[in-house]
């Protein structure tokens, strides 16, 4: 059997550093302190024992919810709805512990999380679901879930679990006992640390010393070969859109009992988005998207701290972060367009010209 060669972990490397050169070039052009950006890019992200932490910090979501979407992209699925699986877990782990005020924090927290990574994971599915046996497109459903997420998320900060101590500028709900948080303000702690060490160990050895692992290769790559191997396309894509939102509801999780304490409207609102060019740009191995967070988190911790040491608007932060993202994806398409070629030969049977065994997902996708 052949498979298609990894991308080279040099592509992402070559276009990131591109884009950061493209984007200063324009700064230069428009007449901006192109020393003072890149010294403050480093200071802000690497130059000190705080700007590594707060590094840490952004890295710490964007790693969690990537190895997530990392599994989608192996099977060949583009779930984008991060965002919202985050904000639901979120709000799902805060309720139990709002609720639950006076339970043991041994007891509490990991019914929390649990809570959390089930509802991540319901709420991937239905776009899972649509994709599976209907063959709706999974980027547009996803895209729209994320939406209602973002109501949804607005309606608790300003409803139910409004904070009756807030101070009226932003919308905010009660804070966690401290008995339940797993960090300080600064979002990094030794169990952080340790969740994510065992994360990225636990994806290693998914994806390249399990059946499921193969699994999800195989119809990422040949769905109808996989076919023939008698692997049900349909059910390997419900479950990576299950992984995938379990482990961007765990990172709401995360969020709610690290450094947020609690939640605001719109809160971390580009960390599941930005997840999945962490996600790209791992090229689908969790080592390789371990440093990838890395680097995105220190890249958020430096538009964070620019705007003390530059003169650089808001609109030239979005464009850094943007330009980055952009030819990121853009990069991705000739992997997009071999995925179609290959749904578009599944669809019309076997490639070598004999009959092949219809699974649902095989009929009703659409690239």
């Amino acid at each position: 059997m052949r498979f298609r060669p990894r991308p080279a972990a040099a592509r992402p490397v070559a276009v990131i550093g591109a884009s950061l050169l493209l984007v200063l070039g324009i700064f230069a052009v428009s007449g901006y302190d192109v020393g003072a950006i890149g010294a403050g890019t480093i200071d802000g992200s690497v130059g000190s024992p705080a700007a590594w932490t707060q590094t840490i910090r952004w890295a710490i979501p964007l790693l969690i919810i990537a190895l997530g979407v990392g599994l989608a992209f192996q099977a060949g699925y583009f779930n984008i709805g991060a965002q919202g699986q985050m904000y639901v877990g979120a709000i799902g782990s805060l309720v139990v512990g709002l609720g639950w005020r006076d339970g043991p924090a041994l007891v509490v927290v990991p019914c929390a999380f649990a809570v959390g990574i089930a509802l991540g994971a319901l709420w991937s599915l239905l776009p899972g679901v649509l994709r599976t046996r209907l063959g709706a497109d999974e980027v547009v459903t996803s895209l729209m879930m994320n939406f209602i997420a973002v109501l949804l998320l607005e309606w608790v900060c300003t409803g139910p679990l409004k904070s009756r101590d807030g101070t009226g500028q932003a919308a905010t709900t009660d804070q966690l006992p401290g008995a339940f948080r797993l960090s300080d303000g600064s979002g990094v702690s030794p169990a952080l640390l340790i969740l994510c060490a065992l994360l990225v160990a636990g994806a290693v050895v998914l994806t390249g010393r399990t059946r499921l692992g193969l699994e999800i290769r195989l119809v990422g790559r040949n769905p109808v070969m996989a076919q023939w191997m008698g692997i049900r396309a349909s059910r390997v894509g419900l479950v990576v859109f299950a992984l995938s939102g379990a482990a961007a509801g765990l990172a709401g999780a995360v969020e709610a009992y690290g450094p947020s304490g609690g939640l605001r409207v719109g809160f971390s609102p580009m960390v599941g988005f930005m997840a999945v060019i962490v996600a790209l740009v791992g090229t689908f191995g969790p080592l390789r998207t371990l440093l990838a967070a890395v680097f995105f988190g220190a890249l958020r911790a430096a538009t964070i701290y620019l705007p003390v040491v530059s003169d650089l608007p808001q609109a030239g932060l979005d464009m850094l972060n943007g330009m980055v993202a952009l030819w990121i994806t853009v990069s991705t398409v000739p992997a997009l367009l071999r995925r179609r070629r290959t749904r578009a030969a599944a669809r019309a049977g076997d490639p070598s010209g004999g009959p092949a065994r219809r699974d649902p997902e095989v009929v009703n996708s659409r690239g």
